[in-house]
């Protein structure tokens, strides 16, 4: 599975989900229906563009609007499918900036039945953030319809005691305790799609409510399910999540973070980490960055230190309350905070176009304290995007870190650059002249 993991470890690196994956030259989509009968080159199964989908007009202003031009490979390939009657299920292989979000909620919208108060599709997400950014795209392509979409995540505000929304979007613990309280009836759910199914059986708990909730479907619902990448645990989830699916992928044809120039800075200790971290800030002019850490007590005391030295920042993490979680989000994405502290609770799934930065503060690891490299990608995708010019740093302070850093290295065959700490001049030339 290793060789999977590089070929299809790249595209939030190089395309951009807003421009509908101008970059398509790099990619090959990969399709395996579920009937072998079935010829996977037939027209049937190609759409290069929305009005070829017999869509609803409705639904046709609505992508209109995103100012979608024409299908992105992977929705040429995936919406025929998706839309097809009767409906088949499918498990994708895409990562953010592929257009895989819109494939999704286009085919929820052309699900439901509007004359009918009930919830007819239900999506899962594995963070708050992403469920909020998956709503937002549900809202905006539907907003010719009459379409009632409700979130399920903490403190969301339900307006009836029973659910009449056509469409849900929601976390997996929040859902359930929606079913729980029987605010939520799944008995006239027509399509159920899991979003970053790679991560939700990566964190604790969330793969088996998802599973839990995916057995109260009703019989004949469509489920969609889309992962970044499928090691075999996840392949094995995907199975019985959603079997006899048609399957299709991305294809990569070579790994390409070309946007990002990716460097390291060797320091002494925690405490260095930090005098450096602060110098950086003081030394250069940044448009927008994110800094990840490991622990939401060092986001936390980052966010303090920092804050006292002039820097406007926020920290983003779990433990904040919901409210502020939407506020620190918002504030970032307009742009009013320009630098974001965080645990990986944004590495994944979100799309902020503007950031040119990203530290890693603390090298990612896996559950099982190994590095990390789809996490490590995930992260430094976050800047670079469509096309910008892009720089990741990468913070090592002893010989497992450095250790880490360069297993990550390896695993890409990608250069990391040393940067001095001890030569502010060396280092304010060099960064500058990347960030440019």
């Amino acid at each position: 599975m290793a060789e999977d993991k590089k070929k299809f470890a790249g595209f939030s690196v190089i395309l951009d989900e807003s421009e509908e994956g101008s970059n398509n030259k790099e990619l090959e989509v990969q399709v395996k229906l579920a009937d072998p009968q079935q010829d996977v080159n037939s027209p049937l199964y190609s759409a290069k563009t929305f009005e070829e989908l017999g869509l609803h007009p409705d639904l046709l202003k609505g992508i209109y609007d995103l100012k979608f031009i024409k299908p992105s490979k992977i929705q040429e390939k995936a919406l025929p499918l998706l839309l097809s009657n009767p409906p088949k299920n499918m498990i994708g292989q895409s990562q953010s900036g592929t257009g895989k979000t819109a494939a999704f909620v286009l085919t929820m919208l052309s699900r439901i039945d509007y004359s009918l108060n009930e919830p007819q599709a239900v999506c899962l997400g594995p963070s708050r953030e992403l469920v909020r950014q998956i709503m937002d795209v549900v809202l905006q392509m539907g907003k010719y319809t009459p379409l009632v979409a409700q979130s399920a995540i903490k403190d969301a505000v339900i307006e009836s005691e029973v659910l009449n929304a056509h469409l849900v979007v929601g976390t997996p613990g929040s859902l359930t305790n929606m079913i729980r309280k029987k605010v939520l009836s799944l008995s006239k759910v027509k399509i159920f799609v899991l979003d970053e199914a790679d991560n939700m059986i990566g964190q604790q708990g969330l793969g088996d409510q998802s599973i839990r909730i995916r057995n109260l479907m009703p019989k004949g619902c469509q489920i969609v399910l889309f992962s970044a990448t499928f090691p075999l645990q996840v392949r094995n989830f995907a199975n019985r999540f959603a079997p006899n699916a048609n399957e299709i992928s991305l294809k990569a044809e070579e790994l390409t973070v070309d946007g990002i120039k990716q460097f390291y800075m060797d320091c002494k200790n925690d405490d260095h980490k930090l005098e450096v971290l602060i110098a950086l800030y003081s030394l250069l002019t940044i448009g927008q960055s994110i800094i990840f850490v490991h622990k939401r007590d060092v986001a936390d005391q980052i966010a303090i230190k920092m804050t006292k030295d002039g820097h406007k920042v926020v920290s983003l993490h779990g433990k904040l309350e919901s409210e502020n979680r939407d506020k620190v989000m918002d504030d970032f994405r307009s742009g009013k905070t320009k630098v974001l502290i965080t645990t990986n609770v944004i590495a994944r799934g979100i799309d902020i176009q503007q950031v040119n930065m990203v530290i890693n503060y603390d090298i990612p690891l896996d559950g099982n304290n190994r590095p990390d490299p789809e996490t490590y990608l995930h992260r430094i995708g976050r800047t670079g995007r469509f096309g910008r010019t892009g720089v990741s740093i990468n913070f090592v302070k002893d010989e497992a870190s450095y250790s880490q850093m360069k297993a990550i290295q390896d695993y890409y065959g990608c250069e990391i650059i040393k940067v001095p700490t001890d030569d502010w001049e060396e280092t304010e030339s060099i960064l500058k002249k990347a960030i440019k």
